[in-house]
């Protein structure tokens, strides 16, 4: 099984190193459930020596895109690639909750042109008809799908995890995330999944004045709790 660490930072890219992480998914905002990094990040992140996976996703506020927001998210898996990523990360939703197709396929198409892997995030989480959209998703030729079992935490969609790993039957790769913590990266791990995905951060708690926010420092307690739990 690969761990996935969920960065947003050098820092985390330096972390993902030093602990032996296979991967990380990189993103800014994360407190809106992660956004599309900076061309710079994206290439400082890489040049640790790591696989950088990019989230693909310019705007907050659900997973349903126009056109026009399509064409962004186009031109960032280019900027992506120029900066170094080994894969993009996105999932694009229709407004009644199902796949949108035409937006999947482009992305995925235009991903792969490029020799970027492709990990449908936690959009996954949201779909109407889960056993459907899973088996889109391989048609589409998505590589892997990040899930928490569509609940809020992979803990509490634990069975739905494992249904989704026997229907996956390998033909593509089946990510837990979401509220991974040492008490229950063992269970999850045991479901079968191909890798576990979690944050590494925490916030340093210090925000700066007039609403700007707060940064997050590298949470070393919580992954060696994990990683000690799986043996890594």
């Amino acid at each position: 099984m690969k761990i996935e660490f969920c960065i947003d930072s050098v820092d985390g890219a330096m972390a993902a190193k030093k602990f032996g992480a296979n991967r990380v998914e990189l993103c800014s905002a994360l407190n809106v459930g992660g956004l599309t990094p900076s061309f710079g990040l994206i290439k400082q992140c890489a040049e640790q020596g790591i696989e950088v996976h990019v989230m693909i996703r310019h705007i907050e506020g659900g997973f349903n895109y126009s056109k026009a927001d399509v064409l962004i998210m186009l031109e960032d898996i280019k900027i992506a690639k120029k900066a170094g990523a080994s894969g993009v990360v996105f999932g694009c939703l229709t407004p009644n909750n199902k796949l949108d197709f035409e937006a999947n396929i482009d992305l995925t198409e235009a991903a792969k042109s490029l020799d970027l892997e492709v990990t449908f995030h936690r959009a996954f989480d949201f779909v109407e008809n889960p056993t459907e959209a899973l088996t889109s998703l391989i048609n589409f030729g998505v590589d892997r799908i990040l899930t928490s079992g569509q609940h809020d935490k992979a803990i509490n969609g634990i069975e739905k995890i494992k249904t989704m790993v026997q229907q996956a039957n390998s033909e593509i790769e089946i990510m837990a995330g979401s509220g991974v913590n040492k008490t229950n990266a063992k269970e999850l791990a045991a479901t079968g999944i191909d890798a576990l995905h979690f944050t590494v951060h925490q916030s340093n708690t210090t925000k700066e004045a007039l609403g700007m926010g707060s940064r997050t420092i590298i949470d070393e307690e919580k992954i060696n709790g994990i990683l000690k739990e799986l043996s890594f």
